[in-house]
Formats: structure tokens, C-alpha cells, sequence
């Protein structure tokens, strides 16, 4: 059974949990019971009505969050062509089969995104057993795969996140810290949730969102009404 901490109980126990919160409510109490040393991240989970053992139920793509996520991501980007471009948009690490082979012999992971050009993926692809397992391989879906670096660099930068279906077909993404303004999280969340909306399946039959939870670290979720969106 897994161990839960006295914080976390104490929190649960100011959540009603048969109710469904507005967004902007949800908001406010997650970040009211935050009791974290640390500026805490604020995730949602969405649960859709997918059946992701069809690949044209499948969600995965990219947004850049209006008010970004409070992170500053280390991006390495993989290049032959385009490293001018690369350091113009500030990339943390560029290189090309160096980083590669880097990766490979020395385990290293001092990087959160890869953004490759077409070109490296061959190479790339020699490794994605390394990659994919820890979420880092460039995809064309999440705009990481690009001839455009500077651009996708620059975005990455202003808190662009990926956001992909789990087998269970539930979607987990950060939305920013408890140290941002009720504001800028409900503008976050209420921009992810629409681009899930934009993002839906023709194929996605019934009721498409089923349910929505907000948390911090090491905190409680809320439950979320989904009619207190404009969707």
C-alpha cells in the first residue's frame, strides 16, 4: 500500500470529493493547499473517451502555454545544417553525431528536449531504445523533428509542451507552478483544453472529455466540472 504523507492527508480531507469543482475553483484550492518547501508544479490530467488501440485515436502533439510553465528547459539540438540557427534561438547543447555517440558511451541526460532535423533521424533512430523510454525522441507530431530550429527552439523556450495519450487513453500535462497567478494558470489550462478540443478524432464517438483533475506536487487532485468551460 502506497504511503501517503500527513500534508497529503490533511489536504484531502478540504476536498469534497464527490463534488466537481469550476476550473477557477479547482485552481484556487490546489494552490491553497500547496504546503511544499518548493515551488510545486501544477499538473492536470484529462481522461478522453478514446479507444487508443486505434491509431487514429492516438493524440500526440505540441503547444506553447500563454504564460509558459515556469521551467526553463536545457535543449539539445541534433544538426548538421542548422547550428547557426541553433544558437541564434539560445539552444543549451548543439551538435550532431557527437551528441549522439555522447548519449550512447557516456549515458548522458543533462538535457529535457531533443530537437532534431530530418536529416540526423537515421542516426537518432540507433538509439531510440534510449530515447524512447524516457519520453526524449524527436517527433514530427510534437514539431521536434524540424528544419526549422530556430523557431521550434525559440518556442520550447516560452513553454511549449508535448501532451500525448497513455494507453488508457488519459492525457498528463503541466500547466505551471504554484507560484503563478490564479490567472495565468486558468489561461494555461483553459489553452490546453481547448487545443485537446481542436485536436479531436473524427472517429471519437459519445462524450469525447470524460473527466478533469488538477494537482500540485505531492498533492491531492481536484476534481474538475468540464461545463465550466466554454468548449
Amino acid at each position: 500500500m502506497k504511503k501517503v504523507s500527513k500534508n497529503y492527508v490533511e489536504a484531502s480531507k478540504k476536498i469534497d470529493s464527490k463534488k466537481l469543482y469550476s476550473y477557477s475553483e479547482a485552481i484556487k484550492l490546489v494552490k491553497s493547499l500547496s504546503k511544499t518547501k518548493f515551488d510545486s508544479t501544477i499538473d492536470v490530467a484529462i481522461k478522453l473517451n478514446l479507444n487508443t488501440k486505434k491509431s487514429d485515436q492516438q493524440l500526440r502533439g505540441s503547444i506553447v502555454l500563454p504564460n509558459g510553465t515556469g521551467k526553463n528547459p536545457k535543449v539539445l539540438v541534433v544538426t548538421k545544417k542548422e547550428a547557426e540557427a541553433a544558437k541564434k534561438a539560445k539552444a543549451d547543447f548543439i551538435g550532431d553525431d557527437d551528441m549522439i555517440k555522447k548519449i550512447e558511451k557516456e549515458n548522458w541526460f543533462d538535457f529535457d528536449v531533443i530537437v532534431a532535423t530530418p536529416d540526423m533521424m537515421v542516426s537518432l533512430g540507433k538509439i531510440g531504445k534510449i530515447l524512447g523510454p524516457k519520453g526524449l525522441m524527436p517527433n514530427p507530431k510534437t514539431g521536434t523533428v524540424t528544419n526549422n530550429v530556430e523557431e521550434t527552439v525559440s518556442k520550447i523556450k516560452k513553454g511549449m509542451i508535448e501532451y500525448k495519450t497513455d494507453t488508457y487513453a488519459n492525457i498528463h500535462a503541466i500547466i505551471g507552478k504554484v507560484s503563478f497567478t490564479e490567472k495565468k494558470l486558468e489561461e494555461n489550462l483553459i489553452s490546453l483544453i481547448n487545443e485537446i478540443v481542436k485536436q479531436k478524432p473524427a472517429s471519437s464517438k459519445g462524450t469525447y472529455i470524460k473527466n478533469i483533475s488538477v494537482s500540485s506536487t505531492m498533492g491531492p487532485g481536484v476534481k474538475i466540472d468540464k461545463n465550466s468551460f466554454d468548449i
